[in-house]
């Protein structure tokens, strides 16, 4: 390794200290590298940078935030959302539990958590204060359920960690499912258990009838098969993961125009913000594939493997050192963002230490998310607050109890493989 290397991180963690946005630190620290580096044509930088945007496998994002997006104008969200109060009517927390349900059932729609933590924080936390639950604990639910979003097909951190690890997209969109569900369960179990200590009382007493279900899951059956028809589509060959986000567009279309709610304007605004969420993760994409052209010219990964196998004889010590390590970036660094970083890194020392490739993406996917609820950055925190107007002094304070139970589902993703790999396994 020469001293060039040596500069450019350094050059990278000074950027990233003073708070440079992540794909401009990279490419910045990359750039040194190209120039110091004797024998190396600097035309070689551009054509990463270029060529790691024009994978086919992309377009999967482009797509699936596009019917995210389109499905949020035509009114999906308002069908699910009356769907799950239906569902929770009768739990403690009310429209706490509401909000946990729509977080795992809007991951096959959204794929995005901050996306999905700031639509629930204007649409719910004004009414769940105005049924008598305190603002900072609904602003932790917010950004706790909205965890859950990533996890559920389809993604985006399924697909950048796909792409960037060349692990099967189908099969992480399979795996996702059982990490999500674990969360959701476990978190409405809490709510309820913290909510009738508090008072926070259930929406209705009398029980749920099947005229009531009906008429609530009737409007939500068409927006609920989209997870069902991407993973049916790629698991029987009718078309890959990245044609299936050109379905889920078509399907979101279908739905805006049958609903009504999809005119022009309604277009118009959800291809520009489209446009503007792409924009900023294939911009983190191209710095991700010339950082990992880098790292693989000087075989930085193969040293850092060899590293960790001799200081590290144990599996489960790398993964829970994996963890931590993680958590601790996630509270710096957006989840996407650190992925062009260290997924070079760790996945093939986590493959010299025998780790199935899909258990180690859910532990990697799910960790840097508890990064990024947690302080002294954490993304998913700021996104709600800033909504919300919630301080971080509360914010943190009820969260405590939040925290326990993450680190909890961590460990159990961490020692038990099956929560992530065996859905894949009988699927596959």
């Amino acid at each position: 390794m020469n001293s060039s290397v040596g500069i450019m991180s350094l050059i990278l963690l000074v950027l990233l200290f003073l708070k440079i946005p992540v794909f401009v630190a990279v490419l910045g620290a990359s750039v040194v590298y190209f120039i110091m580096t004797p024998g190396i044509n600097p035309a070689v930088f551009a054509q990463q940078a270029i060529t790691g945007s024009e994978s086919v496998t992309l377009l999967a994002i482009p797509f699936f935030v596009c019917a995210g997006v389109l499905m949020n104008y035509t009114g999906v969200t308002k069908r699910i959302m009356d769907f799950c109060s239906v569902l929770t009517g009768r739990m403690y927390g009310g429209l706490s539990q509401v909000n946990i349900l729509l977080s795992t059932l809007m991951g096959g729609l959204s794929g995005s958590a901050l996306a999905d933590a700031a639509m629930e924080a204007k649409m719910l936390v004004p009414e769940m204060e105005a049924k008598g639950i305190g603002r900072a604990f609904s602003t932790v639910v917010t950004a706790a359920s909205s965890m859950i979003t990533p996890l559920i097909p389809p993604g985006i951190g399924l697909i950048l960690y796909g792409c960037i690890a060349n692990v099967s997209i189908g099969k992480l969109f399979i795996a996702g499912f059982g990490p999500g569900i674990l969360l959701c369960a476990t978190m409405m179990f809490m709510v309820s258990k913290i909510s009738k200590k508090r008072g926070y009382l259930p929406l209705r007493k009398e029980k749920m009838t099947g005229s009531m279900f009906w008429t609530s899951f009737k409007p939500a059956i068409l927006p609920l098969c989209l997870p069902i028809i991407i993973i049916g589509g790629v698991r029987l060959g009718i078309f890959t993961a990245t044609e299936a986000g050109a379905v889920a567009i078509v399907y979101a279309a279908v739905l805006g125009f049958g609903y009504r709610e999809l005119g022009p304007n309604e277009i118009r605004q959800g291809l520009k913000e489209t446009l503007m969420t792409t924009s900023s993760i294939m911009l983190i994409v191209a710095a991700a594939s010339t950082f990992s052209w880098i790292l693989t010219k000087e075989m930085i990964p193969q040293m850092f493997t060899q590293w960790m196998i001799s200081v590290i004889h144990n599996k489960w010590i790398f993964l829970v050192a994996v963890d931590i390590f993680l958590i601790f970036v996630g509270m710096f660094v957006e989840g996407n963002a650190s992925m062009i970083v260290l997924v070079p890194l760790f996945a093939p020392a986590a493959t010299a230490y025998g780790i199935d490739p899909i258990h180690f993406a859910m532990v990697f996917i799910f960790a840097n998310a508890i990064g990024a609820f947690t302080p002294p950055m954490g993304t998913l925190m700021f996104v709600t607050c800033g909504v919300t107007k919630c301080s971080t002094k509360d914010f943190i304070k009820e969260a405590v109890p939040f925290y326990a139970l993450l680190f909890g589902c961590l460990l159990i993703l961490t020692f038990i493989p099956i929560c992530s790999t065996g859905l894949v396994n009988i699927i596959y």
